[in-house]
């Protein structure tokens, strides 16, 4: 049965959020000591603390591209957003996040642009990363022309699914989320599966007859292209590709996924998440246990796996036990809507925007 676009919306976000709350406990665990804990299979459950299964810095960042993506629609109320100002409203969006992993709740400013500020849940480190912490602390300023750093690390790419579902153009999506990685990772392995990730995410979502495994090589045929003078594109075509093999052969997750990387870099993450979301394309759960069960980086390769099985099953196609517990479930769906909303109306925003959203979306820059 044919899903909506409301519900992959949903989906998308929602099952990044699962992903990563289910392998934010067992981030910096070896598998071994996984299935010590948790048996031979390895974790299958979410480990709640206080009764609440909580998310890591992945889908923290992931809320606030969101919101930086609804307040520079809102603010330019046209189809067309300007790099420059998609670019500042991200920093500073980045910023206020930066604010609660130092801060405590409540803020008293007259100034913030995110209404993410007033949500006391988010003022919590969940082991964030020391280059997005480091690149944004500079300002974020980073660009695809002008690197920051030489960072590859997955910390551009576990952000960037609201890129993929707020653009049509799965071209758009791509080189918009490869912009965003770069502002914090420049290194080309940085930001180039950003923009993969993004490209494929916009696919699932706005081409309906798309499948996983006809995007991937879309993909990275748009990657070849747009990015002529890489040196990293053979690489990681030679990782997607095994990522796909791996995933139609009679392998299992285990010796696959320790082929593929740890995930601690956006390229592994990247492969790891195909891997799994292909292989599990129709079983949700099991995609998810394979993307967080190995010696890696966990929290992220859970929530890029659930990005792309999200957007494939829809909200619908989720376990109502994974909804149950999570952590932040309303102010995600809230985004969710938001974005789908935001994305219906591009055309005709300032004539569809309710005080209730400009009290929300219109930064005071």
């Amino acid at each position: 049965m044919a899903i909506n676009q409301l519900d992959q919306f949903q989906g998308c976000l929602m099952g990044g959020a699962v992903g990563d709350a289910l392998g934010y406990p067992i981030e910096f665990d070896l598998l071994h000591e996984i299935q010590h804990q948790y048996g031979s299979k390895g974790l299958s459950h979410y480990v709640l603390s206080n009764g609440v299964a909580q998310i890591s810095d992945d889908t923290q960042m992931t809320l606030f591209t969101a919101n930086a993506l609804l307040c520079a629609e809102t603010r330019t109320q046209t189809h067309a957003l300007s790099e420059e100002l998609l670019q500042s409203i991200m920093a500073i969006c980045y910023q206020e996040w930066l604010q609660t992993q130092h801060e405590t709740h409540p803020i008293h400013s007259n100034h913030s642009v995110s209404w993410l500020l007033h949500i006391p849940e988010l003022f919590h480190q969940r082991a964030p990363g020391n280059t997005c912490l480091s690149a944004i602390a500079q300002g974020a300023k980073g660009t695809i022309e002008y690197p920051v750093n030489q960072s590859k690390g997955c910390g551009g790419i576990m952000r960037v699914a609201p890129i993929g579902l707020y653009f049509s153009s799965p071209e758009q999506a791509g080189i918009v989320s490869a912009q965003n990685a770069a502002m914090t990772h420049g290194h080309e392995l940085g930001y180039i599966p950003a923009g993969i990730l993004g490209y494929c995410i916009s696919s699932l979502v706005h081409q309906h007859s798309t499948s996983l495994l006809d995007a991937i090589p879309c993909a990275m045929t748009w990657a070849a292209h747009q990015f002529p003078h890489t040196t990293q594109l053979q690489k990681l075509n030679a990782l997607v590709g095994q990522a796909i093999q791996f995933s139609q052969e009679n392998h299992d997750d285990t010796t696959a996924i320790s082929l593929l990387g740890e995930g601690w870099v956006a390229e592994e993450t990247l492969a790891i998440a195909l891997y799994c979301a292909l292989k599990y394309e129709h079983e949700f759960e099991r995609g998810l246990f394979a993307a967080v069960n190995h010696d890696g980086d966990s929290d992220s390769t859970g929530a890029v796996t659930g990005n792309l099985l999200g957007a494939i099953h829809g909200l619908s196609g989720i376990p109502a036990n994974y909804l149950e517990h999570l952590e932040l479930k309303t102010v995600i769906l809230t985004l969710a809507d938001d974005l789908y909303h935001s994305y219906l109306m591009q055309s005709d925003l300032h004539n569809a925007g309710s005080p209730t959203w400009q009290k929300k979306y219109q930064p005071s820059i």
